[in-house]
């Protein structure tokens, strides 16, 4: 998937790096409810920091991240746990 970057994805200190890394393995990867182009994805960055990322889909070879930070305790009920 080709990504493109709003400038506010990178408010919160993240780099082109640190979200590609999430994206490429990503631990939890949703569609948020109530919205119907406005997805969430937890993984991590260079660093093994966990990341939220909010995008949208431009299409379907194409998403536009406008939202990259450290993960909130919020999201961590979106991430699977190993039995």
């Amino acid at each position: 998937m080709t990504l493109i970057f709003n400038e506010t994805a990178f408010k919160h200190g993240a780099t082109v790096k640190d979200i590609n890394c999430a994206m490429a393995v990503p631990l939890a990867d949703m569609l948020l409810e109530k919205h119907a182009n406005k997805y969430l994805l937890i993984g991590f960055d260079i660093s093994g920091n966990l990341l939220e990322i909010m995008y949208n889909l431009v299409d379907e070879d194409t998403a536009n991240v406008f939202h990259a930070m450290r993960c909130r305790k919020e999201w961590y009920k979106y991430i699977p746990r190993s039995k």
